[in-house]
């Protein structure tokens, strides 16, 4: 694959990373494209002027969005929190491709809006559902959008090599340890999520109850 038409074809996608197109992110999209194996309307969040854009660009026919992807929006979304729900399982966290939301385990979660592209993809892992997009004012020109388009391309990649560093890191690490069946540690994550995201319930159902009713005890198991 040509290297420099891959990076022409990135340039031109709006890096939501959302993975809509049917890929990964927008880099595999772009090499999917300069390698004939995937058509130039496959993108939701870049529309229509997307398409005609990398259609002048490859010297071929636009065509009409493939909306079986998705369909694009006319306004400027964000991730938002409550803040009242959130139980800071950190299951959005893993999920955010360019490390758009902040905090940790039992901590309250908050979204970064300068940095968050609305790819929607923390909102199904949530097990609260207290994650929703709303739209935001946006008064940019194509500058300020190519600028924001190349700052979350910057982040994701980062978010890539320290995925990749933290698996390494990983394998290295579990050389030292005994073999454990594949079955069994997929079965041990299961049940750690399931009790993270059940502790966390419980926690802020307490929270919510002492606010509630202030003057009743605590009980032990509700102590944070």
């Amino acid at each position: 694959m040509n290297p420099l038409l891959i990076e022409e074809i990135d340039a031109l996608l709006p890096q939501t990373q959302c993975g809509k197109c049917g890929f990964p992110g927008c880099k595999p999209y772009a090499e999917a494209i300069a390698a004939g194996s995937a058509d130039i309307n496959q993108c939701p969040p870049g529309g229509q002027e997307g398409i005609e854009k990398l259609a002048r660009l490859l010297g071929v026919a636009s065509k009409p969005l493939n909306t079986s992807h998705g369909f694009p929006r006319f306004d400027k979304v964000v991730a938002w929190i409550d803040e009242q729900l959130c139980i800071g399982c950190t299951f959005c966290i893993r999920a955010c491709p360019v490390d758009a939301i902040a905090g940790s385990g039992k901590q309250l979660h908050t979204v970064i809006a300068a940095e968050c592209t609305g790819c929607e993809l923390c909102i199904a892992p949530c097990p609260m559902d207290c994650i929703s997009l709303v739209p935001i004012d946006e008064d940019k020109n194509d500058t300020d959008r190519k600028q924001a388009a190349d700052n979350a391309r910057a982040r994701h990649q980062f978010r890539l090599l320290r995925l990749e560093r933290e698996k390494r890191a990983g394998k290295t690490e579990s050389k030292h340890k005994p073999a454990v069946p594949a079955e069994k540690n997929l079965a041990s994550a299961d049940e750690r999520k399931r009790a993270i995201v059940q502790a966390a319930i419980q926690r802020a159902a307490a929270a919510r109850n002492r606010v509630n009713h202030p003057h009743s005890p605590v009980k032990p198991h509700e102590r944070s």
